[in-house]
């Protein structure tokens, strides 16, 4: 998904690079498949053999979060297998920029992704319109982080879209009623690029298939593209339904360089300490990381941290390999705050969705402040911050599933 830009198939047809396989099935799972391994969606509902092949002229890089390989409505894969030149790269952000910098582009090279810079491709005489697009595929806050982190896209001339109506993707949240997918705003751009190349209408309409089958089939309208009722009980399912997947963490960042002069907004503050708890079967994940915070006493003393809970240190790179070990692919991270969960979007581990729970719209009936120990923390005896305020997001998962029966 994507604003004005950028926001998914068989993998054998089209140009896909991706760095972290997807995990290698079992004989039992291939004897009896469910999905469709290259759209990911239920056999009943795939749509691969209706994409149509079109004969593009504009090579298309469409430079994809990791995150986003395996949703199954991410229209990347609708695109890919589609168009006779494009290619898919899959990544973590850091891993994208490594291999983005060494890659030969065209001379006529441009970035799809609005700015006060961008130029309108609508506007663009046929000598001035681009041979190569790069496409930026993802949430909006991703697309967002993907041109922060990927040093090049910034030197790219940059082309834009003027949408004249609504994005159609309805099964999925825009930032803006404007705001289009990566199959929409990717065939929008090379309708404007080449106008005589046939075959995209035909793209749009499978796109359109996929919603409207998904929207008939779908049992309640909780992913629908449509803004809740005020006051509603926004509680994800699975809250309140799987449990065992969830992981309750809270991160304390490093102290600010507030006072530094010298100091850049380059890189946001990186994890300090981490702690989380998996609710179903209480492993307990903690992690201090390598910080010059550590030698502020007043911030430490605010902390709480004992010398054992700071040893061993480790290196970012480190964390993220022992949370990426701790983290399963079912899995899903609920935060307190939304802050807590950019702490490991800013460093490239977020692994699974996180869920914040200050979003949902009921209060917790504890506080902070409460001294009360939940049982999957018991064996815990630390009495530093981060801890007891993992134990309040803890309590507040266990009031969401003691008042199950409430929300449905």
């Amino acid at each position: 998904m994507a604003l004005f830009t950028p926001s998914h198939t068989r993998i054998s047809r089209f140009p896909i690079d991706i760095s972290s396989p997807l995990p290698n099935k079992t004989a039992v799972e291939s004897d009896k498949p469910t999905r469709c391994h290259v759209c990911f969606r239920p056999r009943s509902l795939c749509f691969c053999d209706l994409i149509p092949k079109v004969a593009n002229q504009t090579d298309v890089l469409i430079m994809q979060n990791r995150r986003e390989r395996s949703h199954p409505f991410n229209t990347a894969r609708i695109v890919g297998q589609s168009l006779e030149k494009c290619r898919v790269m899959v990544a973590y952000n850091h891993e994208l920029a490594e291999r983005f910098a060494t890659m030969p582009l065209s001379d006529s090279v441009g970035l799809l992704y609005p700015g006060d810079n961008a130029k309108l491709l609508s506007d663009l005489a046929p000598e001035e319109r681009p041979k190569q697009l790069v496409v930026i595929d993802g949430t909006w806050h991703h697309a967002k982080t993907l041109f922060r982190d990927i040093p090049r896209l910034q030197t790219l001339p940059r082309y834009r879209l003027a949408p004249s109506q609504p994005g159609r993707y309805r099964i999925r949240r825009e930032p803006n009623e404007h705001a289009l997918s990566t199959l929409e705003a990717t065939v929008a751009a090379l309708s404007a690029i080449e106008p005589t190349t046939p075959g995209f209408d035909r793209l749009v309409d499978v796109f359109d298939r996929m919603i409207a089958d998904q929207i008939g089939h779908s049992k309640s309208n909780w992913r629908l593209n449509e803004t809740r009722r005020r006051g509603s009980a926004n509680v994800p399912r699975v809250l309140t339904e799987n449990v065992d997947n969830i992981v309750v963490a809270y991160g304390e960042q490093e102290r600010g360089n507030i006072d530094d002069e010298s100091a850049t907004n380059a890189h946001p503050p990186a994890p300090l300490f981490w702690n989380a708890v998996r609710i179903g079967s209480g492993e307990f994940f903690r992690c201090a990381l390598q910080s010059d915070s550590l030698n502020d006493e007043s911030f430490m003393n605010r902390l709480r941290l004992t010398p054992d809970e700071l040893h061993p240190l480790a290196s970012v790179n480190e964390f993220r390999e022992r949370w990426r070990s701790f983290i399963r692919p079912d899995d899903r991270v609920a935060v307190f705050h939304r802050s807590t969960a950019k702490l490991l979007e800013d460093i490239q581990a977020d692994f699974v969705p996180s869920i914040v729970l200050k979003s949902i719209s009921l209060k917790p009936q504890t506080k902070e402040d409460d001294p009360r120990t939940p049982a999957v923390l018991a064996n815990q005896t630390s009495d530093s911050r981060p801890l007891r305020r993992l134990a309040w997001a803890v309590r507040f998962v266990e009031e969401l599933v003691a008042s199950k029966s409430k929300l449905q």
